[in-house]
């Protein structure tokens, strides 16, 4: 295999994924917009090529492209990072049939995992426990969808069956509202994903996100590296993620630990992964909400406290590295706590609005216990073609607390000039009494709003 590696990403991703490959001698070949010719990750690859305009549709969306690059480059392995192309089967069925190497697991554990319908299916398959809910739904079909939400139960979720990140999802409490929330949340899956299937999940009031980050080996084996609470979230995306989640006990932790693995290791899960669930406070129960087959933005969380590169052992097992010694479940252990904010070009004083423009000024302080992930440098414009997550700070301390507090420093000492930006908000999360005393719920930012605002 050639030890070529093109990153089919940009960005903080990009830049992470190359330094991991570095480390391990891979030759790097970078892809950029023209949007994006002046950012690091095209200066830190080896090689660095333009793939078309600012669109990512026509741009990093693309896999003929992608693939063509990899031909002319003589790359052997490609990391698609996350977003994008990460969780596209069809993407990864073409590294394959091209020769390539594709940096994650197959692409029918992508298509199947990406299915939500066929993914709660395996779940279930594999003893997982799974909420309440329907397989695909057909949005033209009223009175069957009235039928099944009568048998699912209201209050509901309305999600789409393709594609993730909570696009298009919408709480349904009353009987009346479902038709139309189902059109709706239809219409906007054929847009985001070129599928609007939908179907109906039983609503958990004040639930937990929790996710156990596993790693499989392909064969029918896998481990996890602990649980991450990420319950923190804006519009269904996730805004401040920490490792180890607060407050559960540890039988608890360890069954969903092990209903992780279970599932990971029922479809061959090979490379690293995510296994989300929504976790019922009040009844200490949890239940599968879906997979995600790709390397997840809040990944250095579980690095902190583990010391294990993740990015690092997905690129070595791509490369045919026996992990399983080094990566045994009882070799993993768990030091400290660590807590990961998102920093955003967007001014959360005016619904969190983008805020694209020039970076005159951008650094966060050096210090101990804290690691910053960026794809911008000072100098850089955030554009509007791409989401304007511009920095992640990720903070490890001895305890909850001492994590929390090293990353408010840190924060306090963050320049930022030329744009609009949520520090300020980030900040006010961390100093709030129910964040500190880890009263999470996915709904706690919007009840908090007007304190964190104020």
């Amino acid at each position: 295999m050639s030890h070529t590696l093109l990153v089919a990403n940009r960005g903080e991703i990009a830049c992470r994924v190359i330094r991991a490959a570095k480390k391990l001698s891979l030759r790097t070949v970078a892809v950029y917009s023209e949007a994006d010719s002046e950012l690091p990750h095209v200066a830190l690859a080896d090689e660095a090529v333009l793939i078309g305009p600012a669109r990512a549709a026509e741009s990093y969306l693309r896999p003929d492209i992608l693939l063509a690059v990899a031909r002319q480059t003589g790359a052997g392995l490609v990391h698609p990072g996350y977003g994008f192309l990460s969780e596209n089967a069809g993407f990864a069925l073409a590294c394959e049939e091209a020769g390539l190497k594709f940096v994650g697991p197959s692409a029918k554990v992508i298509r199947l995992m990406g299915d939500k319908d066929q993914a709660r299916q395996a779940a279930a398959k594999a003893g997982v426990p799974v909420l309440p809910g329907t397989g695909k739904l057909d949005p033209a079909d009223e009175q069957a969808i009235v039928a099944a939400g009568a048998a699912t139960g209201f209050p509901l979720l309305v999600k789409a069956a393709a594609g993730g990140g909570g696009i298009g999802m919408r709480t349904v409490r009353a009987p009346a509202d479902l038709v139309a929330a189902v059109q709706a949340t239809s219409g906007m899956a054929g847009k985001a994903f070129g599928d609007g299937s939908v179907y109906l999940e039983r609503l958990v009031e004040r639930a937990r996100h929790v996710e156990i980050q596993i790693f499989g080996f392909g064969d029918g084996t896998a481990v996890h590296l602990f649980e991450r609470d990420c319950s923190l979230q804006r519009r269904h995306q996730k805004v401040v993620e920490e490792a180890r989640a607060p407050d559960i006990d540890g039988s608890v932790r360890e069954k969903i630990a092990q209903a992780a693995v279970a599932l990971a290791c029922a479809c061959n899960y090979a490379g690293a992964g995510t296994v989300e669930f929504l976790f019922d406070t009040m009844k200490q129960e949890f239940f599968f909400l879906e997979m995600n087959t790709r390397i997840q933005v809040e990944h250095p969380v579980t690095e902190m406290i583990t010391g294990i590169d993740l990015v690092g052992a997905q690129l070595r097992l791509a490369m045919g590295d026996q992990l399983h010694a080094e990566l045994a479940q009882d070799r993993i252990r768990a030091n400290g706590h660590s807590v990961e904010v998102r920093v955003y070009a967007e001014n959360p004083m005016k619904n969190f609005m983008p805020s694209p423009g020039p970076l005159t000024e951008f650094s966060v302080p050096e210090s101990e216990g804290i690691r910053v992930e960026t794809g911008y440098r000072a100098g850089n414009k955030v554009t509007p073609f791409y989401d304007p997550m511009i920095m992640k700070v990720i903070a490890h301390g001895e305890s909850r607390l001492h994590a929390i507090e090293r990353l408010q420093e840190a924060l306090a000492g963050a320049r930022i000039t030329g744009i609009m930006h949520n520090v300020p908000y980030l900040r006010s999360i961390l100093a709030h009494q129910g964040f500190r005393d880890a009263e999470l719920h996915t709904g706690f930012l919007a009840q908090a709003h007007s304190e964190i605002c104020a």
